[in-house]
């Protein structure tokens, strides 16, 4: 089990909080997928994570075409950031990559100067963002190409991460 995480445990910006909070999201479906525990990428798995990329990307554009908000009576405010799901080591090599990668974006993001505004990024730390979303969408693009490996002498090699959430406990 892989421990990597850099994440600042606090923001003083919704915003960051927000892309936070949704790269934590993304983790979780990838660990989940179907294709977490084969060494095989699914081809449904690669359309999910495409849409979790490019909602990233909307949203994140979303942020910076808004105005920087002035605060005067709220910011800064400091705001707990959720707790970062464990990543675990999976048998899909590329899933685990991909993980890597988005867990970069999420602890960049959260350690960023932006995470000290009340509201928006910093041009540069917006631009870092699109960048680990570009290297994601390359990182899918190789997979499409190189999928599926026969690893008969390797495999399996990590337990199977189990079925996704099951509901909502009373």
């Amino acid at each position: 089990m892989a421990d990597t995480s850099k994440l600042a445990t606090t923001t003083f910006n919704i915003d960051v909080h927000s892309v936070v909070r949704r790269w934590n999201r993304v983790l979780m479906e990838i660990i989940k997928s179907q294709s977490s525990g084969v060494s095989q990428t699914m081809p449904f798995d690669l359309v999910r994570i495409k849409s979790y990329l490019n909602a990233m990307e909307a949203f994140q554009s979303f942020i910076v075409s808004q105005p920087l908000l002035d605060c005067p009576e709220t910011g800064p405010t400091e705001m707990p950031l959720p707790v970062p799901p464990v990543i675990p080591y999976l048998e899909n090599e590329s899933a685990y990559d991909l993980l890597m990668l988005v867990e970069i974006a999420r602890d960049e993001i959260g350690n960023s100067q932006s995470s000290r505004l009340p509201t928006n990024f910093v041009q540069f730390d917006f631009g870092r963002q699109q960048n680990y979303i570009n290297k994601a969408r390359k990182l899918v693009e190789y997979i499409e190409a190189a999928e599926p490996l026969d690893l008969p002498e390797s495999s399996p090699m990590a337990a199977v991460t189990g079925p996704g959430r099951l509901g909502v406990n009373p």
